[in-house]
């Protein structure tokens, strides 16, 4: 349909309105920002010559702008895409508030706006600042500038302002395009991740115990649950850690939104913070899509950072900040995310030494540990290792479909007196392996604790839990003839990412003998 101006033939060139009609062909193909941008500001180019020229969108939670896309025929000296402008002095607030066209034909050498100090670094001298409206609404402005004192005449500005009604729509289109993009990116993500929840087959009778510790444990774990108080839970390897964090989110008012659980020992030290936080596409080499982080993924739901004590220390301070202030950026980004996040972290490392070590910051330390929760070792709850066993006695017996009719009373002893060194992870293995190999109704273990760790009577002195871990993981090792990764390695049977796993040999000076 033609507009009212070319009806009535006025000054406008047939050449402009060509260009006009080119602009609409690239809204309608065009719904990604960038390549929009930048197939707009070619048609302008046509019609109009400039130097810089962006759209700048409106923010009112920060009363800012910020430029949304931007077009240069030089590299910029400041004000990048990303960068925010205050609406309040700046000449792109003006025509904002005005809701009309603010022509500054030649920039003063002395500061007026915000922005003259950087525009006459970058040699420009004259600009032209369009608001974009569209429905009744304000979303932003759109400048264009030139090196060339008085560039634009009144003609330039009137096709200007055409573009800027196409501009106004393009730009709600492809608002709304991100968005429903956004949302469905934000589903798929949920939805991996409730799948794998599903898989987890959590449930509250895995917690499993009558003993007074672990009563005063789940006692804690109902006081704090109605809240929203970042919880630390400490505990050797093993002990159920994960389930209590698990437990916390499935009592809270949070409990219809995700649980996102990040192992931060897992992680490569140069992709901690992409993987919390996120990254924009070309952030990095390698960055070749723009990522959402574990941090947005959890918005309005809870996120459970295990081994939080592996945290690289760069990536602790972005880590308080989100703990302060609930806030922080993508990689590669100066836009900042808002987000409402319950935090779980846990640890089986003793991070007040790690502080006195200054290999973790105390002021993270201390925001962390709101209301700390201690999950006792297994041996330490002894009463509660035949009802563990029963358990999972039954859980193998329906995945294997065997009969198991009882459990001796020489194997429930045994397992009484053996320390525990990998806690109920190591309990579940134990029985896991005495199911496969029994014949017999009756379970029994056999010699399958015969390990340094599990003499019977009173160690000569206690072990350390560094001693412990060690035992456990060799013993896993000689069983898995040192084999790690893979289906059946010791990585699988200890439930480690195999690259934790490595570290942790490497950490005790565990290696294969020759």
């Amino acid at each position: 349909m033609e507009d009212a101006q070319f009806q009535t033939g006025s000054s406008w060139s047939e050449q402009r309105y060509r260009i006009l009609l080119e602009i609409t062909n690239a809204i309608v193909s065009n719904l990604d920002r960038d390549a929009l941008f930048n197939a707009i500001a070619r048609e302008i180019q046509k019609a109009t010559t400039f130097d810089r020229t962006g759209i700048t969108l409106y923010n009112p939670s920060s009363d800012r702008f910020q430029i949304y896309v931007l077009e240069t025929t030089a590299p910029p000296v400041s004000l990048f895409q990303g960068s925010d402008i205050p609406r309040e002095g700046s000449g792109m607030g003006w025509a904002f508030d005005q809701r009309r066209v603010l022509y500054r034909s030649e920039l003063p050498d002395q500061k007026q706006y915000f922005e003259d100090e950087h525009f006459l670094a970058e040699g420009l001298r004259s600009v032209v600042y369009l608001p974009l409206m569209t429905g009744g609404k304000i979303l932003g402005t759109f400048q264009v500038a030139s090196k060339i004192p008085s560039r634009y005449s009144e003609d330039d500005i009137a096709f200007l302002s055409q573009v800027a009604k196409q501009l106004a729509i393009a730009l709600d289109n492809a608002r709304a395009y991100e968005e429903l993009k956004a949302l469905r990116d934000q589903l798929d993500k949920e939805n991996v991740y409730l799948q794998e929840e599903i898989r987890s087959s959590y449930n509250f009778e895995e917690i499993i115990g009558e003993s007074q510790l672990l009563k005063r444990v789940l006692g804690s774990v109902e006081s704090v649950a109605a809240t929203d108080s970042t919880v630390l839970v400490s505990g050797e390897t093993g002990t159920g850690k994960e389930l209590i964090a698990r437990a916390i989110h499935h009592l809270s008012p949070r409990r219809a939104r995700p649980l996102i659980k990040v192992n931060c020992a897992a992680l490569p030290s140069g992709l901690v913070e992409s993987e919390l936080f996120g990254h924009e596409k070309g952030a990095f080499t390698g960055a070749l899509h723009k990522k959402i982080g574990r941090f947005e993924l959890a918005h309005g739901g809870t996120i459970f950072l295990d081994e939080v004590g592996d945290i690289p220390q760069e990536t602790q301070v972005k880590l308080l900040r989100v703990l302060q202030e609930q806030e922080f950026e993508r990689l590669g980004s100066t836009q900042t995310v808002k987000v409402d996040v319950r935090i779980i972290v846990a640890t089986n490392r003793d991070l007040e030494s790690a502080v006195a070590q200054q290999t973790f910051r105390a002021d993270l330390f201390y925001r962390l540990n709101v209301f700390p929760i201690q999950v006792p070792p297994l041996r330490e709850r002894t009463e509660d290792i035949p009802i563990l066993t029963r358990h999972f006695v039954g859980k193998y017996m329906r995945k294997m479909n065997k009969r198991i009719e009882a459990i001796s009373q020489a194997t429930l002893e045994r397992l009484t007196q053996y320390t525990w060194p990998g806690n109920i992870r190591e309990l579940e293995n134990v029985v896991e392996r005495a199911m496969i190999l029994s014949k017999h109704p009756v379970l029994d273990i056999g010699d399958e604790l015969s390990t340094p760790t599990a003499a019977a009577g009173h160690p000569k002195r206690l072990m350390t839990l560094e001693e412990m871990e060690r035992d456990y993981i060799v013993s896993t090792l000689k069983r898995t003839r040192w084999v790690i990764g893979g289906k059946g390695g010791a990585a699988e049977i200890l439930s480690l990412h195999p690259n934790t796993l490595r570290s942790r040999l490497a950490k005790l000076g565990i290696k294969k003998p020759e």
